[in-house]
């Protein structure tokens, strides 16, 4: 017997729109049905990702505001000052306080209150019961969150005034440190030391410098009265054989606010704001120019007396600065300045010392 053939369309169910012919009439329409069939597929994917988008915006939103929350606790209420919390600060300029408007950097008060807290340990100078050394610490927040302020106040100043420290003042002074008793040292070795003593880094060295000689030169700007007491002085010296202590006198009975003063036997290079080495350059008796001093506590006239292989003797005139620091006392008094972390009042350590 023959064996039956199976049809091989055998099972398949006839679609007569499979079969129809797509004309210019039909064309849409088949169109329709294709995009149709295929919604299926799509529509399921788009609303998953749209879904995963908003979960994974939700998800960054509240760790953000989780690692904000934290931050903030740790430096303006547990006020953390390890390096993590400095580094981060370095990064994000977050303010320690408010002077005049002007934003005092967090980062500026940890870099100088490690370096306080460093030297102590250093030196072993740190209080041995927990309540001594906290005593010291707390006293150095103050100090340091005090100098911060002036520095972000002679930093708001100077912009107004036009002065400005370039990198060669910057290299002048580390080259005038790198001076010892024992003869001048290399760089590197200056920079080991700094970083050693006070934990400074180059840079973060050079930035301090940099602060406190826009400092002085904003002191030395301000301060008129200072300049004119100064010039009086300068008239007197000029007539013979000037006598320090009696144009003190004459100059205070004036209402001048002037002082007088004798050095003793010092160092050479004894660290007293360039006074000494002013000296050297005179003869005994001989009196210089005009100083200005680079601690930024005012004009000095210095006289030399005598000198030994080591050491010098030299009396002076010193015209303190004063409008500056008053300026800034009394922008405490129209409580323009916010601090944004308690810090424990400076004279109040020093009274439970």
């Amino acid at each position: 017997m023959k064996k039956l053939r199976l049809k091989k369309n055998r099972g398949k169910v006839h679609d007569p729109a499979a079969h129809s012919r797509i004309t210019n009439e039909t064309v849409a329409e088949h169109r329709e049905r294709i995009i149709a069939s295929g919604k299926k597929f799509k529509y399921p994917h788009q609303y998953l990702r749209h879904k995963l988008v908003i979960n994974a915006t939700i998800i960054a939103v509240l760790t953000l505001i989780i690692i904000v929350a934290v931050g903030w606790w740790q430096l303006y209420v547990v006020q953390n000052t390890s390096n993590f919390m400095y580094r981060v600060t370095r990064v994000v300029p977050v303010p320690v306080a408010s002077v005049d408007g002007e934003a005092a950097r967090y980062s500026d008060y940890l870099m100088r209150y490690r370096s306080q807290e460093l030297w102590l340990k250093n030196q072993g100078q740190l209080g041995l019961s927990n309540a001594d050394s906290k005593r010291q610490l707390d006293y150095i927040k103050r100090t340091v969150l005090d100098g911060v302020e002036l520095d972000t106040y002679a930093a708001k100043r100077a912009k107004e005034l036009n002065i400005t420290v370039t990198d060669k003042d910057i290299d002048a002074v580390i080259d005038q440190n790198r001076n010892t008793s024992t003869g001048r040292i290399s760089q590197e070795v200056y920079d080991s030391s700094t970083k050693a003593t006070l934990g400074y880094s180059p840079d973060e060295y050079r930035y301090i410098i940099r602060q406190s000689l826009i400092r002085q030169r904003v002191a030395y700007e301000v301060d008129t009265p200072a300049k004119q007491t100064a010039e009086a002085v300068q008239a007197e010296l000029k007539k013979t054989s000037p006598n320090l202590q009696t144009i003190v006198e004459q100059l205070s009975a004036q209402g001048n606010k002037i002082e007088f003063g004798a050095s003793g036997l010092v160092p050479k290079n004894n660290q007293d704001g360039g006074l000494s080495q002013a000296a050297l350059k005179l003869k005994d008796g001989q009196t210089s120019g005009l100083i200005t001093s680079t601690t930024a506590d005012g004009y000095y006239f210095v006289q030399r007396i005598n000198a030994n292989d080591r050491q010098i003797s030299y009396q002076f005139i010193k015209i303190p600065l004063n409008v500056f620091a008053e300026n800034f006392a009394d922008l405490k008094k129209q409580q323009k300045i916010a601090e944004y972390i308690k810090v424990n009042d400076a004279s109040q350590q020093v009274k439970n010392s």
